[in-house]
Protein backbone atom coordinates (compact mmCIF):
# COMPACT_ATOMS: atom_id res chain seq x y z
CA UNK A 1 0.00 0.00 0.00
CA UNK A 2 1.23 3.55 -0.58
CA UNK A 3 2.49 5.44 2.46
CA UNK A 4 -0.06 8.19 2.04
CA UNK A 5 -3.01 9.01 -0.15
CA UNK A 6 -2.33 11.37 -3.06
CA UNK A 7 -3.06 15.02 -2.39
CA UNK A 8 -5.62 16.61 -4.66
CA UNK A 9 -5.41 20.04 -3.09
CA UNK A 10 -3.39 21.53 -5.93
CA UNK A 11 -5.81 20.31 -8.62
CA UNK A 12 -8.80 21.52 -6.59
CA UNK A 13 -7.15 24.94 -6.19
CA UNK A 14 -6.49 25.13 -9.93
CA UNK A 15 -10.11 24.22 -10.61
CA UNK A 16 -11.39 27.06 -8.43
CA UNK A 17 -8.82 29.47 -9.88
CA UNK A 18 -10.13 28.67 -13.39
CA UNK A 19 -13.75 29.04 -12.27
CA UNK A 20 -12.93 32.39 -10.66
CA UNK A 21 -11.11 33.53 -13.81
CA UNK A 22 -14.06 32.55 -16.02
CA UNK A 23 -16.56 34.33 -13.77
CA UNK A 24 -14.43 37.48 -13.63
CA UNK A 25 -13.79 37.77 -17.39
CA UNK A 26 -17.31 36.81 -18.46
CA UNK A 27 -18.84 39.43 -16.12
CA UNK A 28 -16.19 42.14 -16.51
CA UNK A 29 -18.72 44.73 -17.78
CA UNK A 30 -20.93 44.13 -14.74
CA UNK A 31 -17.98 44.59 -12.40
CA UNK A 32 -17.07 47.86 -14.16
CA UNK A 33 -20.56 49.34 -14.46
CA UNK A 34 -21.93 48.54 -10.98
CA UNK A 35 -19.40 50.80 -9.11
CA UNK A 36 -20.05 53.66 -11.57
CA UNK A 37 -23.84 53.37 -11.15
CA UNK A 38 -23.48 53.22 -7.36
CA UNK A 39 -21.22 56.31 -7.37
CA UNK A 40 -23.79 58.22 -9.46
CA UNK A 41 -26.61 57.15 -7.14
CA UNK A 42 -24.67 58.27 -4.07
CA UNK A 43 -23.91 61.64 -5.69
CA UNK A 44 -27.60 62.18 -6.59
CA UNK A 45 -28.68 61.36 -3.04
CA UNK A 46 -26.03 63.73 -1.66
CA UNK A 47 -27.24 66.64 -3.80
CA UNK A 48 -30.87 66.28 -2.77
CA UNK A 49 -34.06 67.15 -4.71
CA UNK A 50 -33.70 70.96 -4.54
CA UNK A 51 -30.21 70.92 -6.10
CA UNK A 52 -31.42 68.52 -8.81
CA UNK A 53 -34.32 70.86 -9.70
CA UNK A 54 -31.91 73.84 -9.91
CA UNK A 55 -29.57 71.89 -12.23
CA UNK A 56 -32.53 70.89 -14.45
CA UNK A 57 -33.85 74.48 -14.65
CA UNK A 58 -30.39 75.78 -15.54
CA UNK A 59 -30.30 73.62 -18.67
CA UNK A 60 -31.30 75.51 -21.84
CA UNK A 61 -33.29 73.46 -24.42
CA UNK A 62 -33.72 74.73 -27.97
CA UNK A 63 -36.81 73.43 -29.83
CA UNK A 64 -34.84 72.81 -33.04
CA UNK A 65 -32.17 70.84 -31.15
CA UNK A 66 -34.83 68.70 -29.44
CA UNK A 67 -36.55 67.94 -32.78
CA UNK A 68 -33.25 67.10 -34.50
CA UNK A 69 -32.18 64.86 -31.63
CA UNK A 70 -35.54 63.09 -31.66
CA UNK A 71 -35.37 62.60 -35.43
CA UNK A 72 -31.83 61.21 -35.14
CA UNK A 73 -32.89 58.71 -32.46
CA UNK A 74 -35.88 57.56 -34.56
CA UNK A 75 -33.71 57.28 -37.70
CA UNK A 76 -31.02 55.20 -35.95
CA UNK A 77 -33.66 52.92 -34.42
CA UNK A 78 -35.35 52.46 -37.82
CA UNK A 79 -32.06 51.60 -39.55
CA UNK A 80 -31.21 49.13 -36.78
CA UNK A 81 -34.52 47.24 -36.95
CA UNK A 82 -34.63 47.23 -40.78
CA UNK A 83 -31.05 45.91 -41.15
CA UNK A 84 -31.37 43.40 -38.31
CA UNK A 85 -31.48 39.79 -39.65
CA UNK A 86 -34.81 38.04 -39.32
CA UNK A 87 -35.05 35.48 -36.54
CA UNK A 88 -35.32 31.91 -37.86
CA UNK A 89 -37.29 29.46 -35.76
CA UNK A 90 -37.40 25.67 -35.82
CA UNK A 91 -41.08 25.05 -35.21
CA UNK A 92 -40.78 21.25 -35.01
CA UNK A 93 -39.31 18.23 -36.77
CA UNK A 94 -40.12 14.55 -37.34
CA UNK A 95 -37.89 11.51 -37.91
CA UNK A 96 -38.69 8.35 -39.83
CA UNK A 97 -38.98 5.08 -37.96
CA UNK A 98 -38.73 1.97 -40.13
CA UNK A 99 -41.06 -0.99 -39.49
CA UNK A 100 -39.72 -4.05 -37.67
CA UNK A 101 -39.84 -6.00 -40.94
CA UNK A 102 -36.88 -3.95 -42.16
CA UNK A 103 -34.62 -4.75 -39.20
CA UNK A 104 -31.25 -6.32 -39.91
CA UNK A 105 -29.75 -8.12 -36.91
CA UNK A 106 -26.07 -9.02 -37.11
CA UNK A 107 -26.88 -12.66 -37.85
CA UNK A 108 -29.09 -11.71 -40.81
CA UNK A 109 -26.53 -9.27 -42.20
CA UNK A 110 -23.71 -11.82 -42.00
CA UNK A 111 -25.82 -14.61 -43.49
CA UNK A 112 -26.65 -12.41 -46.47
CA UNK A 113 -22.99 -11.43 -46.83
CA UNK A 114 -21.91 -15.09 -46.89
CA UNK A 115 -24.48 -15.92 -49.56
CA UNK A 116 -23.81 -12.84 -51.72
CA UNK A 117 -20.00 -13.05 -51.40
CA UNK A 118 -19.72 -16.86 -51.24
CA UNK A 119 -16.70 -16.78 -53.58
CA UNK A 120 -14.87 -14.22 -51.43
CA UNK A 121 -14.68 -15.34 -47.78
CA UNK A 122 -12.03 -12.71 -46.96
CA UNK A 123 -14.51 -9.92 -47.75
CA UNK A 124 -17.12 -11.63 -45.57
CA UNK A 125 -14.65 -11.85 -42.69
CA UNK A 126 -13.71 -8.18 -43.21
CA UNK A 127 -17.35 -7.12 -42.96
CA UNK A 128 -17.77 -9.16 -39.80
CA UNK A 129 -14.77 -7.43 -38.18
CA UNK A 130 -16.17 -4.01 -39.12
CA UNK A 131 -19.61 -4.87 -37.77
CA UNK A 132 -18.14 -6.15 -34.49
CA UNK A 133 -16.45 -2.77 -33.89
CA UNK A 134 -19.05 -0.51 -35.53
CA UNK A 135 -21.10 0.46 -32.46
CA UNK A 136 -24.32 -0.53 -34.26
CA UNK A 137 -27.04 -2.51 -32.49
CA UNK A 138 -29.41 -5.30 -33.51
CA UNK A 139 -32.34 -3.05 -34.49
CA UNK A 140 -30.97 -1.00 -37.39
CA UNK A 141 -32.93 -1.20 -40.65
CA UNK A 142 -32.30 -1.65 -44.37
CA UNK A 143 -34.89 -1.18 -47.16
CA UNK A 144 -36.80 -4.22 -48.47
CA UNK A 145 -34.82 -4.42 -51.73
CA UNK A 146 -31.61 -5.12 -49.80
CA UNK A 147 -33.24 -8.04 -47.95
CA UNK A 148 -33.45 -10.05 -51.17
CA UNK A 149 -30.68 -12.47 -52.12
CA UNK A 150 -29.19 -11.11 -54.25
CA UNK A 151 -30.34 -7.51 -53.57
CA UNK A 152 -32.63 -5.96 -56.21
CA UNK A 153 -31.71 -2.23 -56.30
CA UNK A 154 -34.13 -1.22 -59.07
CA UNK A 155 -35.29 2.32 -59.80
CA UNK A 156 -38.81 1.35 -58.76
CA UNK A 157 -37.57 0.00 -55.41
CA UNK A 158 -35.48 3.15 -54.83
CA UNK A 159 -38.46 5.40 -55.55
CA UNK A 160 -40.56 3.24 -53.25
CA UNK A 161 -38.07 3.71 -50.39
CA UNK A 162 -37.92 7.47 -51.02
CA UNK A 163 -41.72 7.75 -50.95
CA UNK A 164 -42.10 5.75 -47.74
CA UNK A 165 -39.36 7.61 -45.85
CA UNK A 166 -40.08 11.15 -47.05
CA UNK A 167 -43.88 11.00 -46.99
CA UNK A 168 -43.91 9.39 -43.52
CA UNK A 169 -41.73 12.22 -42.14
CA UNK A 170 -43.86 14.94 -43.74
CA UNK A 171 -47.15 13.37 -42.58
CA UNK A 172 -45.84 13.18 -39.02
CA UNK A 173 -44.59 16.78 -39.12
CA UNK A 174 -47.89 18.09 -40.48
CA UNK A 175 -49.75 16.25 -37.74
CA UNK A 176 -47.45 17.75 -35.09
CA UNK A 177 -47.52 21.34 -36.31
CA UNK A 178 -50.94 21.58 -37.96
CA UNK A 179 -49.36 23.14 -41.05
CA UNK A 180 -51.16 22.66 -44.36
CA UNK A 181 -49.52 22.10 -47.75
CA UNK A 182 -50.67 25.52 -49.00
CA UNK A 183 -48.78 27.19 -46.12
CA UNK A 184 -45.37 25.91 -47.30
CA UNK A 185 -43.45 28.62 -49.17
CA UNK A 186 -40.00 26.99 -49.51
CA UNK A 187 -39.14 23.32 -50.05
CA UNK A 188 -35.61 21.89 -49.80
CA UNK A 189 -34.83 18.17 -50.17
CA UNK A 190 -31.32 16.79 -49.73
CA UNK A 191 -30.35 13.25 -50.72
CA UNK A 192 -26.77 12.63 -51.68
CA UNK A 193 -26.70 9.51 -53.86
CA UNK A 194 -30.18 9.10 -55.31
CA UNK A 195 -31.09 11.87 -57.74
CA UNK A 196 -33.87 10.75 -60.11
CA UNK A 197 -35.81 12.72 -62.72
CA UNK A 198 -38.24 14.24 -61.81
CA UNK A 199 -36.45 15.22 -58.63
CA UNK A 200 -37.37 14.20 -55.10
CA UNK A 201 -38.56 17.76 -54.42
CA UNK A 202 -40.89 17.48 -57.44
CA UNK A 203 -42.15 14.17 -55.99
CA UNK A 204 -43.10 16.01 -52.77
CA UNK A 205 -44.79 18.83 -54.70
CA UNK A 206 -46.83 16.27 -56.65
CA UNK A 207 -47.82 14.23 -53.59
CA UNK A 208 -48.98 17.14 -51.44
CA UNK A 209 -50.19 19.38 -54.31
CA UNK A 210 -48.03 22.29 -53.16
CA UNK A 211 -48.49 25.76 -54.62
CA UNK A 212 -47.28 26.48 -58.14
CA UNK A 213 -45.14 29.41 -56.93
CA UNK A 214 -43.28 27.38 -54.29
CA UNK A 215 -39.52 27.83 -54.22
CA UNK A 216 -38.20 24.26 -54.41
CA UNK A 217 -34.61 22.98 -54.31
CA UNK A 218 -33.10 19.51 -54.61
CA UNK A 219 -29.57 19.03 -53.25
CA UNK A 220 -27.54 15.94 -54.17
CA UNK A 221 -23.94 14.70 -53.93
CA UNK A 222 -23.18 16.63 -50.73
CA UNK A 223 -22.85 13.69 -48.36
CA UNK A 224 -23.77 13.43 -44.70
CA UNK A 225 -23.35 17.16 -44.03
CA UNK A 226 -26.04 18.12 -46.54
CA UNK A 227 -28.66 18.47 -43.81
CA UNK A 228 -26.98 21.56 -42.37
CA UNK A 229 -26.34 22.90 -45.89
CA UNK A 230 -30.11 22.70 -46.40
CA UNK A 231 -30.66 24.56 -43.12
CA UNK A 232 -28.21 27.25 -44.27
CA UNK A 233 -29.98 27.58 -47.63
CA UNK A 234 -33.36 27.80 -45.90
CA UNK A 235 -32.00 30.49 -43.57
CA UNK A 236 -30.76 32.59 -46.52
CA UNK A 237 -34.10 32.25 -48.32
CA UNK A 238 -36.09 33.13 -45.20
CA UNK A 239 -34.02 36.31 -44.81
CA UNK A 240 -35.35 37.65 -48.12
CA UNK A 241 -38.89 36.21 -48.02
CA UNK A 242 -40.85 37.60 -45.04
CA UNK A 243 -43.65 35.67 -43.31
CA UNK A 244 -42.64 32.36 -44.86
CA UNK A 245 -42.42 28.69 -43.89
CA UNK A 246 -39.62 26.43 -45.12
CA UNK A 247 -39.87 22.64 -45.21
CA UNK A 248 -36.48 20.89 -45.16
CA UNK A 249 -36.20 17.14 -45.79
CA UNK A 250 -32.95 15.29 -45.10
CA UNK A 251 -32.52 11.65 -46.07
CA UNK A 252 -30.34 9.08 -47.82
CA UNK A 253 -31.88 6.42 -50.04
CA UNK A 254 -29.99 3.17 -49.46
CA UNK A 255 -31.59 0.92 -52.12
CA UNK A 256 -29.56 1.92 -55.22
CA UNK A 257 -26.29 2.30 -53.31
CA UNK A 258 -25.71 -1.17 -51.91
CA UNK A 259 -22.24 -2.24 -53.06
CA UNK A 260 -22.15 -5.81 -54.41
CA UNK A 261 -18.39 -6.05 -55.00
CA UNK A 262 -15.48 -7.15 -52.82
CA UNK A 263 -13.25 -4.05 -52.43
CA UNK A 264 -12.73 -3.51 -48.70
CA UNK A 265 -12.76 0.29 -48.77
CA UNK A 266 -16.09 0.15 -50.63
CA UNK A 267 -17.68 -2.47 -48.35
CA UNK A 268 -17.54 -0.16 -45.32
CA UNK A 269 -20.72 1.82 -46.22
CA UNK A 270 -22.67 -1.47 -46.43
CA UNK A 271 -21.82 -2.10 -42.78
CA UNK A 272 -22.62 1.38 -41.47
CA UNK A 273 -25.39 3.06 -43.49
CA UNK A 274 -29.03 2.41 -42.63
CA UNK A 275 -32.52 3.75 -43.42
CA UNK A 276 -33.53 7.11 -42.03
CA UNK A 277 -34.92 10.55 -42.76
CA UNK A 278 -36.14 13.74 -41.14
CA UNK A 279 -38.50 16.61 -41.99
CA UNK A 280 -37.91 20.01 -40.39
CA UNK A 281 -40.22 23.04 -40.40
CA UNK A 282 -38.54 26.46 -40.22
CA UNK A 283 -40.31 29.80 -40.01
CA UNK A 284 -39.46 33.50 -39.83
CA UNK A 285 -42.91 34.51 -38.58
CA UNK A 286 -42.82 36.37 -35.27
CA UNK A 287 -46.01 34.64 -34.13
CA UNK A 288 -44.20 31.28 -34.33
CA UNK A 289 -41.63 32.38 -31.76
CA UNK A 290 -43.79 31.14 -28.87
CA UNK A 291 -44.56 27.65 -30.14
CA UNK A 292 -41.20 27.03 -31.86
CA UNK A 293 -38.80 24.63 -30.19
CA UNK A 294 -35.54 26.33 -31.19
CA UNK A 295 -34.10 29.50 -32.61
CA UNK A 296 -31.27 29.31 -35.15
CA UNK A 297 -28.23 31.23 -33.91
CA UNK A 298 -25.35 30.35 -36.27
CA UNK A 299 -24.48 28.18 -39.26
CA UNK A 300 -20.79 27.78 -40.13
CA UNK A 301 -19.68 25.83 -43.21
CA UNK A 302 -16.15 24.63 -43.98
CA UNK A 303 -15.17 23.18 -47.38
CA UNK A 304 -11.77 21.51 -47.86
CA UNK A 305 -12.41 20.50 -51.48
CA UNK A 306 -9.43 22.51 -52.75
CA UNK A 307 -7.18 19.79 -51.33
CA UNK A 308 -6.99 16.68 -53.56
CA UNK A 309 -6.83 14.21 -50.65
CA UNK A 310 -9.83 15.81 -48.97
CA UNK A 311 -11.75 15.87 -52.26
CA UNK A 312 -11.23 12.13 -52.88
CA UNK A 313 -11.47 10.75 -49.33
CA UNK A 314 -15.19 9.91 -49.85
CA UNK A 315 -15.48 9.09 -53.53
CA UNK A 316 -18.07 7.28 -55.64
CA UNK A 317 -16.37 5.09 -58.23
CA UNK A 318 -16.28 1.74 -59.99
CA UNK A 319 -14.18 -1.14 -58.72
CA UNK A 320 -12.03 -3.27 -61.10
CA UNK A 321 -15.12 -5.40 -61.85
CA UNK A 322 -17.17 -2.33 -62.82
CA UNK A 323 -19.36 -2.36 -59.70
CA UNK A 324 -20.18 1.09 -58.33
CA UNK A 325 -19.68 1.97 -54.66
CA UNK A 326 -18.40 4.60 -52.23
CA UNK A 327 -14.69 4.42 -51.50
CA UNK A 328 -13.78 5.59 -47.98
CA UNK A 329 -10.13 6.61 -47.76
CA UNK A 330 -7.89 5.50 -44.89
CA UNK A 331 -7.03 9.20 -44.43
CA UNK A 332 -10.66 10.04 -43.68
CA UNK A 333 -10.22 10.65 -39.94
CA UNK A 334 -7.13 12.86 -40.43
CA UNK A 335 -8.95 14.95 -43.05
CA UNK A 336 -12.05 15.16 -40.84
CA UNK A 337 -9.84 16.42 -38.00
CA UNK A 338 -8.40 19.17 -40.20
CA UNK A 339 -11.86 20.20 -41.38
CA UNK A 340 -13.11 20.28 -37.79
CA UNK A 341 -10.13 22.43 -36.76
CA UNK A 342 -10.97 24.98 -39.48
CA UNK A 343 -14.63 24.93 -38.54
CA UNK A 344 -14.14 25.49 -34.80
CA UNK A 345 -11.63 28.25 -35.55
CA UNK A 346 -14.50 30.08 -37.26
CA UNK A 347 -17.29 29.20 -34.86
CA UNK A 348 -15.23 29.68 -31.68
CA UNK A 349 -15.28 33.51 -31.64
CA UNK A 350 -19.04 33.45 -32.28
CA UNK A 351 -19.98 31.21 -29.35
CA UNK A 352 -17.18 30.98 -26.79
CA UNK A 353 -17.25 33.18 -23.68
CA UNK A 354 -14.57 35.88 -23.36
CA UNK A 355 -12.61 33.85 -20.81
CA UNK A 356 -12.01 31.00 -23.28
CA UNK A 357 -11.22 33.35 -26.15
CA UNK A 358 -8.59 35.17 -24.06
CA UNK A 359 -6.93 31.92 -23.00
CA UNK A 360 -6.80 30.78 -26.61
CA UNK A 361 -5.38 34.17 -27.71
CA UNK A 362 -2.70 34.22 -24.98
CA UNK A 363 -1.62 30.66 -25.86
CA UNK A 364 -1.46 31.52 -29.55
CA UNK A 365 0.66 34.62 -28.88
CA UNK A 366 2.91 32.62 -26.55
CA UNK A 367 3.51 29.96 -29.19
CA UNK A 368 4.29 32.57 -31.83
CA UNK A 369 6.62 34.73 -29.70
CA UNK A 370 8.09 32.59 -26.90
CA UNK A 371 7.96 28.86 -27.56
CA UNK A 372 6.43 27.13 -30.64
CA UNK A 373 6.47 23.83 -28.70
CA UNK A 374 3.87 25.05 -26.23
CA UNK A 375 0.83 22.80 -26.28
CA UNK A 376 -2.02 24.61 -28.08
CA UNK A 377 -4.97 25.48 -25.85
CA UNK A 378 -8.16 23.65 -26.77
CA UNK A 379 -11.13 25.89 -25.91
CA UNK A 380 -13.68 24.42 -23.52
CA UNK A 381 -16.78 24.27 -25.70
CA UNK A 382 -18.74 22.96 -22.71
CA UNK A 383 -18.77 26.61 -21.59
CA UNK A 384 -20.68 27.49 -24.78
CA UNK A 385 -23.08 24.54 -25.19
CA UNK A 386 -25.19 22.30 -23.01
CA UNK A 387 -25.80 19.67 -25.71
CA UNK A 388 -23.75 18.22 -28.57
CA UNK A 389 -25.13 16.43 -31.64
CA UNK A 390 -22.17 14.88 -33.43
CA UNK A 391 -22.90 13.18 -36.75
CA UNK A 392 -23.23 9.45 -36.05
CA UNK A 393 -20.99 8.51 -38.96
CA UNK A 394 -19.27 5.74 -37.03
CA UNK A 395 -17.71 4.93 -33.71
CA UNK A 396 -14.30 6.33 -34.77
CA UNK A 397 -15.84 9.73 -35.64
CA UNK A 398 -17.53 10.05 -32.25
CA UNK A 399 -14.42 8.84 -30.38
CA UNK A 400 -12.21 11.35 -32.17
CA UNK A 401 -14.48 14.31 -31.49
CA UNK A 402 -14.98 13.34 -27.87
CA UNK A 403 -11.21 13.22 -27.44
CA UNK A 404 -10.40 16.43 -29.35
CA UNK A 405 -13.18 18.50 -27.75
CA UNK A 406 -12.62 16.95 -24.29
CA UNK A 407 -16.27 15.97 -23.93
CA UNK A 408 -17.74 13.71 -21.28
CA UNK A 409 -19.54 10.43 -21.96
CA UNK A 410 -22.89 12.18 -21.37
CA UNK A 411 -22.11 14.83 -23.98
CA UNK A 412 -21.68 12.18 -26.71
CA UNK A 413 -24.38 9.87 -25.38
CA UNK A 414 -26.98 11.00 -27.93
CA UNK A 415 -24.59 10.32 -30.82
CA UNK A 416 -23.53 6.89 -29.57
CA UNK A 417 -27.08 5.75 -28.84
CA UNK A 418 -28.33 7.00 -32.21
CA UNK A 419 -25.57 5.04 -33.96
CA UNK A 420 -26.48 1.97 -31.90
CA UNK A 421 -30.25 2.15 -32.47
CA UNK A 422 -30.49 3.53 -36.03
CA UNK A 423 -27.00 3.22 -37.55
CA UNK A 424 -25.54 5.92 -39.79
CA UNK A 425 -28.63 7.55 -41.30
CA UNK A 426 -26.44 10.13 -43.08
CA UNK A 427 -27.66 13.74 -42.98
CA UNK A 428 -30.70 12.93 -40.82
CA UNK A 429 -28.69 11.45 -37.91
CA UNK A 430 -28.42 14.87 -36.19
CA UNK A 431 -32.21 14.98 -35.80
CA UNK A 432 -32.40 11.51 -34.26
CA UNK A 433 -29.79 12.72 -31.75
CA UNK A 434 -31.78 15.85 -30.94
CA UNK A 435 -34.81 13.61 -30.53
CA UNK A 436 -32.87 11.45 -28.05
CA UNK A 437 -32.01 14.46 -25.88
CA UNK A 438 -35.67 15.54 -25.88
CA UNK A 439 -36.91 12.01 -25.16
CA UNK A 440 -34.64 11.95 -22.10
CA UNK A 441 -36.23 15.20 -20.87
CA UNK A 442 -32.91 17.06 -20.84
CA UNK A 443 -33.75 20.02 -23.08
CA UNK A 444 -34.48 23.17 -21.06
CA UNK A 445 -35.31 26.72 -22.06
CA UNK A 446 -32.14 28.63 -22.94
CA UNK A 447 -30.05 25.51 -23.58
CA UNK A 448 -27.66 25.76 -26.53
CA UNK A 449 -27.16 22.90 -28.99
CA UNK A 450 -24.20 22.38 -31.31
CA UNK A 451 -24.81 20.18 -34.34
CA UNK A 452 -21.65 19.02 -36.16
CA UNK A 453 -21.75 17.11 -39.46
CA UNK A 454 -19.13 15.80 -41.88
CA UNK A 455 -19.62 15.00 -45.55
CA UNK A 456 -17.96 14.23 -48.86
CA UNK A 457 -16.13 17.02 -50.59
CA UNK A 458 -14.75 17.23 -47.83
CA UNK A 459 -17.01 19.34 -45.62
CA UNK A 460 -17.50 20.06 -41.94
CA UNK A 461 -20.62 22.06 -41.10
CA UNK A 462 -21.96 23.37 -37.80
CA UNK A 463 -25.30 24.73 -36.64
CA UNK A 464 -26.02 26.37 -33.29
CA UNK A 465 -29.55 26.39 -31.87
CA UNK A 466 -30.99 27.95 -28.74
CA UNK A 467 -33.91 26.22 -27.03
CA UNK A 468 -36.96 28.47 -27.06
CA UNK A 469 -38.89 26.71 -24.32
CA UNK A 470 -38.51 23.77 -21.97
CA UNK A 471 -39.48 20.76 -24.06
CA UNK A 472 -41.74 18.15 -22.54
CA UNK A 473 -40.96 14.49 -23.10
CA UNK A 474 -42.42 13.68 -26.55
CA UNK A 475 -45.37 11.27 -26.76
CA UNK A 476 -44.31 10.12 -30.23
CA UNK A 477 -41.18 9.87 -32.34
CA UNK A 478 -38.59 7.21 -33.19
CA UNK A 479 -37.42 6.76 -29.58
CA UNK A 480 -40.86 6.22 -28.05
CA UNK A 481 -40.72 2.44 -27.64
CA UNK A 482 -37.06 2.13 -26.64
CA UNK A 483 -35.91 5.25 -24.76
CA UNK A 484 -36.45 3.60 -21.37
CA UNK A 485 -33.70 1.04 -22.01
CA UNK A 486 -31.16 3.62 -23.18
CA UNK A 487 -28.34 4.38 -22.63
CA UNK A 488 -26.92 0.91 -23.12
CA UNK A 489 -23.37 -0.30 -22.68
CA UNK A 490 -21.65 -0.69 -26.05
CA UNK A 491 -18.62 -3.01 -25.83
CA UNK A 492 -15.50 -2.30 -27.85
CA UNK A 493 -15.99 -5.56 -29.75
CA UNK A 494 -19.20 -7.58 -30.14
CA UNK A 495 -18.12 -11.13 -30.95
CA UNK A 496 -20.18 -12.58 -33.81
Amino acid sequence: MPESLPSFSSSVKLKYVKLGYQYLVNHILTFLLVPIILALAVEILRLGPEEMVKIWNSLQFDVVQVLCSSFLVVFIATVYFVSKPRSIYLVDYACYKAPVTCRVPFSTFMEHSRLILKDNPKSVHFQMRILERSGLGEETCLPPAIHYIPPTPTMEAARGEAEVVIFSCIDSLMQKTGIKPKDIDILIVNCSLFSPTPSLSAMVVNKYKLRSNIKSYNLSGMGCSAGLISIDLARDLLQVHPNSNALVISTEIITPNYYKGSERAMLLPNCLFRMGGAAILLSNKSRDSRRAKYKLVHVVRTHKGADDKAYKCVYEQEDPEGKVGINLSKDLMVIAGEALKSNITTIGPLVLPASEQLLFLFTLIGRKIFNPKWKPYIPDFKQAFEHFCIHAGGRAVIDELQKNLQLSAEHVEASRMTLHRFGNTSSSSLWYELGYIEAKGRMKKGDRVWQIAFGSGFKCNSAVWKCNRTIKTPVDGPWLDCIERYPVHIPEIVKL
